[in-house]
């Protein structure tokens, strides 16, 4: 196990946690949380040697490998595959041994190092590395490509490859999901699942920590403590003692103030009836944002926008696609599309079918192949993507960012309105080009919203950003009255965010017909069905036309069948699992309540009493949800 005895670390002379003591269990998935420059990149320093601690000591066992994912990946003329299988030291090692030992014609070494390589899995390390590379989104053919040749993105998710190939005892994480799309982070979420070693992972994606990890581990004010569960039941936990200071419920009355005037201002008026039932949308939605997040540095609201054409934006018959001097490349063909204010929609699909070039379409940056694209009078249009980072000019301060955007407006109000962004103090007036991602993400934003848009086109607008920021950019989505069209693999803000579910497969645009369940459902059939035997592709090849379209649509009926009897049961199970953490972090509280001695030492024994039959029910609680939980499973694995 982990162990920390009165450590103490800081970095460039900022001490950052001071005197913590705790133990991490073997196998434990442990989510690593905390604000911004808390320490948590420090902590994974220390585990791995890069750093040294003031005081107190750090205990790792000394034989545990331990896994993690590089900062940066040279441009090498290695082909992918061999690259990811580099993350397995000791198979490169006993490789070039045996190689040695055959050139030698040493008999004896040579069926020692065949003996380690089989107890290793060494001759299934190539089908291993391809099926990380797989599933992380690489096609057979990328995995003879030089890693020089691929883009700044793809060479991190080589790089995660690469520490997932490491048979470790301890794997490291720091922001796994950034630059993956949904596709890659539901597949990584199951392979870390099945992780057996010990994880600590840092990560700004909910679901996905609340699908990994067992505990949270926080780091505030100096102190690191840790929670038992997953990241919704620490929320609720921190909630709770975050409670006494009713800030709260202060802040939660005011938003609620502030939407009710509004909608009992506008409900009556036509013109403003579509507004003001998006915000009623957005009251109701209120509860399933984290009221943890009281203490959050961000409070912003998108600007109302001058107009609010309806419709906003339509796409008829339109193609999008890309023209080179190779020819024309239709990505996407039969486009319709009509983009209203108040509509909140959400792009699903694997990666390369086609979300980004649709964004770029609806933006105006592709000019359609075929068919129309018509703006409604007074459209103003927010785009976010992950390029347009690269335009923030390197040698200029947020505050002067602003102040190029609107040279009317006062410096304290566009000062006030940074704020709001955490661009405080000397962060307003500091260059951008030492931002961090975040950062830059945030000023993006910032510059966004300020130009009071009513058509958002949001691409990955989660990428670097923290938890408390993307709470704050899901407060604000709901509140907004624009239309907005959405790429994201955060689920937590697809959820709380979208309306509406299109997907993009196959070079077309569609409705998808369920909830992100279902997608996930759709994704494994897909992925299911593209490891289909070479027999089977050939003998549906040789099939007659109406056979094989018969099959298809059977397929795609049982699919739906199958994906109708196990959408309540996951339902059920999502609904145990939050139920046993919630009962589980009161009965953490009563345990620890009840294990002080001088808790019987009270004059109030009806209170004693209530309390202990109040424990003795959560347990009993636990025990039945649990059980129920276990049934549940063993029928969706019965399903398939």
């Amino acid at each position: 196990m982990i162990v920390l005895r009165n450590l103490s670390f800081a970095r460039a002379a900022k001490p950052l946690v001071d005197n913590a003591s705790l133990q991490l269990g073997p196998g434990w998935k442990v989510g690593l949380t905390g604000g911004n420059g808390c320490g948590k990149s420090s902590f994974f320093a220390l585990l791995t040697g890069a750093l040294h601690a003031e005081k107190g000591d750090l205990e790792v066992p000394a034989s545990w490998v331990i896994g993690h994912v590089a900062q940066e990946t040279p441009a090498l003329p290695d082909p992918a595959l061999d690259f990811v299988l580099d993350g397995d030291v000791e198979l490169r090692e006993i490789e070039r041994a045996l190689a040695t030992a055959e050139e030698k014609h040493d008999g004896v070494k040579i069926g020692a190092l065949h003996a380690r390589l089989s107890e290793i899995g060494g001759y299934s390390a190539k089908a291993r590395a391809a099926e990380l590379l797989h599933g992380l989104g690489f096609a057979d053919a990328d995995l003879a490509r030089p890693v020089a040749e691929f883009s700044g993105g793809w060479r991190v998710r080589l790089n995660l490859a690469r520490a997932l190939m490491c048979r470790s005892d301890l794997l490291l994480l720091d922001e796994p999901t950034n630059h993956l799309d949904l596709d890659a982070v539901l597949w990584l979420e199951g392979w870390l699942r099945a992780y057996r070693g010990t994880l600590l992972m840092i990560s700004h994606d909910r679901d996905f920590l609340d699908a990994v990890v067992g505990q949270i581990l926080h780091i505030e004010q100096g102190g690191m403590k840790l929670y038992s569960g997953n990241y919704s039941a620490f929320e609720r936990q921190r909630a709770a003692q975050l409670a006494l200071q009713q800030a709260m419920f202060e802040k939660q009355q005011r938003e609620i103030a502030h939407l009710h005037r509004f909608i009992d201002r506008f409900r009556a008026k036509a013109t403003k009836a579509r507004q003001a039932q998006s915000r009623m949308k957005a009251l109701e939605r209120m509860e399933e944002v984290a009221a943890a997040h009281v203490d959050t540095p961000f409070t912003f609201r998108f600007r109302d926008p001058a107009a609010a054409p309806d419709p906003l934006l339509v796409l008829h018959e339109a193609q999008g696609g890309y023209r080179s001097e190779a020819g024309t490349k239709v990505i996407l063909g039969g486009i319709e599309l009509t983009l209203r204010p108040g509509e909140r929609i959400a792009l699903l699909g694997r990666n390369g079918a086609g979300k980004s070039t649709l964004v770029k379409l609806l933006a105006g940056e592709l000019a359609p192949l075929a068919g129309q694209r018509t703006e409604g009078k007074g459209l103003a249009i927010g785009y976010f993507a992950q390029h347009q980072l690269e335009h923030l000019r390197p040698d200029e301060s947020p505050l002067q960012h602003m102040q190029r955007l609107d040279p009317q407006t006062r410096e304290q109000e566009l000062r006030d309105y940074l704020g709001g962004f955490d661009f405080r103090g000397d962060m307003a007036t500091a260059s951008c080009g030492k931002f961090s991602g975040g950062e830059k993400s945030r000023l993006a934003l910032a510059l966004l919203i300020w130009n009071k848009p009513n058509l958002l086109l949001l691409d990955e607008p989660t990428n670097h950003l923290d938890l408390e920021m993307r709470e704050a950019l899901t407060l604000a989505l709901n509140e907004y009255e624009g239309g907005v069209v959405l790429v994201s693999h955060d689920r937590h803000l697809l959820r709380t965010t979208a309306d509406t579910l299109l997907l993009v497969a196959d070079g077309k645009v569609s409705p998808f017909d369920g909830d992100l369940d279902d997608y996930a459902g759709w994704l494994a059939a897909q992925r299911e069905a593209a490891q289909a035997p070479a027999s089977e592709v050939a003998q549906d090849k040789a099939a007659d036309k109406a056979a094989r379209i018969a099959a298809r649509e059977q397929a795609a009926a049982d699919r739906q069948a199958l994906l109708a009897k196990r959408r309540p049961l996951l339902k059920e199970s999502e609904k145990l699992e939050k139920e046993i953490a919630g009962w589980q972090a009161e009965k953490a509280l009563l345990d620890a309540a009840l294990a002080d001695p001088e808790a019987y030492a009270t004059s109030d024994r009806a209170g004693l009493e209530a309390k202990l039959k109040r424990q003795a029910e959560l347990a009993a609680a636990i025990d039945a949800a649990e059980e129920r939980w276990l049934e549940v499973h063993t029928e969706l694995e019965g399903l398939g």
